[in-house]
């Protein structure tokens, strides 16, 4: 076993963000492929308000709530931290109300570090995207399958920023930089990420160079902005801003965006002012190609900076996402999927609405444990979920974040004790059964 220069205590409370290197990965080896050198490793990142071991799961508690449980039950499941969108927060109830609360963490009772989303995922969610399908396989789909028509779109992009029609009443608001960095700072969250444009897997390589260039720009206001709001709110605790690499599936343009980003950091910290924190790996992307562009970008960013990987939540994802040297992740897969009624188990993922689960008063997985499976069966939650009961999304969800939490957590023992890829091929081999190598990327 490796010794872990970060225990046995935890650091001293932190003023501001600052990342800790705890122990690394040398090689991975790819069954039937090859053996790649690895960014993969653990460490400390230490906030204002707690630390958070890494690898580590975000959950997503979108507006300020992880749906269906309170602050103490998702916190009950070993969570660190959550993620919260900047977005969603400015329509309802408006940042000034968080702000007068004290923060997010405080006005949702969260005693732990948070994460705000700029609102750069509604740039595609509600654009391009509008109602489409945000894949990260397009095979067997059209464009206009992906590409929202014109005519259609909540979010439009030009240089200065982008316009908005709220999803809630239809009404019209603007979003720049400097918008999202004063929204951001009134939310208060420990983490928060520059305001970026999120592209489609099927936007032209001429889009592609010119969305990077354009969330270039983007990111260099925000650091400005971000700058200029802390030192006019001494009184609040010191926010970390994180630049996000975009640049889709092409190396030069993600190598391109995550230089563009460091040097813009540096150039800041040379003025005396505030640079990166850290930095987010955003994107649509092709799921075969996840450990190839995590890998371009965590080859360009610094080391001793963590990198947050966006909306990213499979098992085998985050296998191949922390190897490629990824330290956090947020994602609402869990949860929705919990929501449906679908289950994470040590032997694949399995849905409780399953007419053969009326009878099974058997818990969701024994040997993955937790509050829910410790006192409720498949057939009571079945019933839940047939009654539509929001009692069964509760249940669900706490399993759900149970498992996805304790999954991080033991891939980061795993690499602390030098035993990570026997730990990976144990744990897909039975998740995924016989085909599990197909799912080392």
């Amino acid at each position: 076993m490796r010794p872990n220069p970060c225990a046995p205590q935890d650091p001293a409370p932190a003023t501001d963000t600052s990342f800790q290197l705890c122990s690394r990965l040398e090689h991975v080896t790819r069954p039937g492929r090859d053996t790649a050198p690895a960014l993969g490793r653990t460490g400390v990142l230490n906030t204002p308000h707690g630390i958070i071991r890494t690898p580590a799961f975000i959950p997503v508690a979108t507006k300020a709530t992880v749906k269906t449980l309170t602050p103490e039950q998702v916190k009950s499941t070993g969570a660190q931290a959550i993620l919260s969108n900047a977005y969603h927060l400015y329509l309802q109830p408006g940042p000034d109300i968080v702000d007068e609360a004290g923060g997010v963490a405080a006005f949702e009772n969260w005693r732990g570090p948070t994460y705000t989303d700029s609102g750069g995922f509604q740039v595609m969610s509600l654009g391009v995207g509008f109602k489409k399908v945000l894949a990260m396989d397009t095979s067997g789909l059209n464009t206009s399958d992906i590409v929202a028509q014109q005519a259609k779109r909540m979010a439009v992009v030009d240089e200065d920023g982008v316009d908005f029609r709220s999803v809630i009443d239809g009404s019209k608001h603007r979003f720049t930089p400097e918008v999202s960095m004063q929204i951001q700072h009134q939310l208060g969250a420990d983490i928060m990420f520059a305001f970026d444009e999120l592209t489609t897997l099927v936007n032209t390589r001429v889009y592609q160079e010119r969305s990077v260039e354009r969330t270039h720009r983007w990111a260099e206001r925000c650091l400005a902005e971000h700058d200029r709001l802390t030192q006019a709110r001494p009184h609040r605790p010191l926010q970390s801003l994180w630049g996000v690499v975009q640049g889709a599936q092409y190396e030069d343009l993600r190598r391109q965006a995550a230089r563009g980003l460091v040097a813009l950091s540096e150039q800041a910290e040379q003025r005396g002012c505030r640079g990166f924190g850290g930095y987010g790996i955003g994107g649509a992307l092709e799921k075969e190609n996840l450990g190839t562009i995590v890998d371009w970008v965590s080859q360009e960013l610094p080391e001793e900076k963590p990198r947050h990987l966006l909306g990213i939540s499979e098992p085998d994802d985050l296998f191949t996402a922390i190897a490629a040297g990824a330290d956090t992740f947020d994602c609402v897969a869990p949860t929705r999927l919990g929501r449906r009624g679908g289950v994470y188990t040590l032997d694949g993922r399995i849905n409780l609405t399953g007419a053969r689960f009326k009878r099974d008063f058997s818990p969701i997985d024994a040997e993955v444990g937790g509050y829910v499976c410790e006192n409720y069966s498949r057939a009571y939650i079945h019933h839940l979920l047939k009654a539509k009961e929001f009692l069964a999304g509760t249940l669900c969800t706490l399993h759900n974040l149970h498992f996805m939490v304790g999954l991080v957590d033991r891939i980061r023992q795993a690499i602390d004790e030098g035993r990570f890829e026997e730990y990976r091929d144990q744990f897909l081999s039975r998740y995924y059964g016989a085909e599990w190598k197909d799912h080392i990327g």
